[in-house]
């Protein structure tokens, strides 16, 4: 079942990125046609207030002098009858409005202006209402004479502007949001398709591949990707098959020298015994055929089980173990127990005895065959489980070599004249596997090396405490590769 892409943050990012662009475009065209709007409405208000004001004081205030208290009443009702507001400011400083409701006051700026001869105008808010104040003084006169023209219906058409340009940005947000979050995922698609294709194939899915639609970037990537993948198919492919080859002929050597070979180390047993009797010049050559036979019987029977292995053959007989006389019996008939010091818990594992014994075996064997004659065996658990370590104080192995102890067939060094196959620590490691632990390796140069055994915990223990250690709980694993030293 193909897994569900959820939304990366490349797609957020790009309906974000789409929604600020459509938002700041909209609110700058918005807030930029609000304001050009604005201001023609404001100017086209005070261009007719100036031309309405200069004409009236040039024609129709006059008629009014000198500014007696009749006159003033009569300046007064005279432009109240066309609805035009007026505040007379007479010597004296005397403010004398025509309509009480619209009494401002004036701003002392506009004042100064009027006072020097000059039309002036200033807005203000006063009794609720936007006004236009122009003044003037009058020809022929000291007064001063102030127009007020209300200008609520400018404001409230550009707040109603103001509103619908505000509701349009916020619509504009939406779309904006909506139809980025589309092109977005629809950009981007290509992008999740090739994330769950190379997911696949990591998971060994070869025949993934990603459909070409269109001749644009996207196209170009997905057939290069599939080419990309073809090509890999094909090396993993090839490996494969030169892998099951090896393992054939590995598995095909070890039956075909398993025939003479029994007939060989029938023949150098039979020689064995005889080697008393042999003359002191042919003793020797005897010895090392000897020898060589049962290197060559040890490497045949570690091949058949490598072929045991590959061919997943292999069986857990589980049984109650006790693990430290389980190490001393092995250390006792291989006649090591005098060179191995071993200390621990009496620890009960449900395990495989066999299997058991045969890794313990392959570690103490190679920890003597090259880390010296200082090697201590310690059986005991932790939080991960129970463990068998296997320390030496030999010369260490170098940091390159250690991904690669459990490859088969590896040495550290090739050109030393052992008596391992490189085998060991290879079976060591697939053994381990079976019983469900690992081995890991910490080793430093000149100091010595532990190669550590981890088992899971699922008998009880003699202090009565029961442990059940999973997979994860093993903490530091070593190499899962294959492979020994000896």
């Amino acid at each position: 079942m193909p897994r569900r892409i959820r939304p990366g943050r490349l797609r957020r990012r790009l309906a974000i990125a789409y929604v600020l662009v459509a938002g700041i475009s909209a609110g700058a065209l918005a807030l930029g046609s609000f304001l050009l709007v604005r201001h023609d409405r404001l100017s086209d208000s005070l261009s007719r207030a100036k031309d309405s004001v200069t004409f009236q004081l040039g024609t129709l205030a006059p008629n009014f002098l000198p500014l007696t208290e009749k006159n003033i009443e009569d300046l007064k009702t005279s432009f109240e009858h066309t609805d035009q507001h007026i505040v007379l400011v007479t010597r004296g400083d005397v403010v004398v409005p025509s309509n009480t409701s619209f009494d401002p006051p004036i701003p002392s700026g506009l004042q100064r202006l009027v006072q020097r001869g000059q039309i002036g105008y200033q807005r203000l808010q006063s009794g609720g209402h936007h006004l236009l104040i122009v003044g003037g003084k009058i020809p022929g006169s000291t007064d001063e004479l102030y127009f007020l023209f209300v200008e609520d219906r400018n404001y409230r058409d550009l707040a109603q502007l103001r509103n619908v340009l505000l509701i349009g940005w916020v619509v504009v947000l939406l779309l904006a949001g909506v139809v980025g979050r589309s092109l977005a995922k629809r950009t981007l698609e290509p992008v999740a398709q090739a994330s769950l294709a190379a997911r696949s194939m990591a998971e060994g899915l070869l025949a993934t591949r990603l459909p070409v639609e269109g001749q644009d970037e996207f196209g170009t990537w997905a057939t290069s990707f599939n080419e990309m993948a073809d090509a890999l198919e094909a090396k993993i492919t090839a490996l494969s098959e030169a892998q099951a080859r090896e393992r054939r002929f590995t598995s095909d050597v070890a039956h075909e020298l398993r025939t003479p070979l029994t007939a060989l180390v029938g023949e150098a047993s039979m020689l064995r015994e005889h080697l008393d009797r042999m003359p002191a010049e042919s003793r020797r050559p005897a010895e090392l055929l000897i020898q060589d036979v049962t290197r060559l019987r040890r490497l045949v029977e570690e091949l058949m089980e490598i072929s045991r292995f590959d061919a997943g053959r292999e069986t857990v007989q589980a049984e109650p173990v006790e693990v430290l006389p389980l190490v001393g019996a092995v250390l006792r008939a291989r006649g090591w127990d005098g060179s191995v010091s071993v200390d621990g818990d009496g620890l009960v594992l449900s395990t495989d005895r066999r299997r058991l014994e045969r890794i313990v075996a392959n570690l103490v064997g190679n920890a003597l065959e090259h880390g010296g004659r200082q090697v201590r065996v310690t059986v005991g658990r932790d939080g991960r489980g129970a463990f068998v370590e296997v320390n030496d104080a030999g010369p260490g192995i170098p940091r390159e070599h250690i991904p690669h102890l459990f490859e088969r067939f590896y040495k550290a060094d090739p050109s030393r004249s052992g008596t391992g196959s490189g085998l060991g620590l290879a079976i060591a490691m697939e053994n381990a596997r079976l019983l469900g632990g690992d081995i890991a390796v910490r080793s430093e140069p000149g100091l010595g090396s532990q190669f550590r055994l981890i088992l899971p915990v699922t008998e009880s223990l003699p202090s009565g405490e029961g442990t059940v250690a999973s997979d994860h709980d093993h903490g530091a694993r070593g190499p899962r590769n294959q492979g020994g030293t000896g």
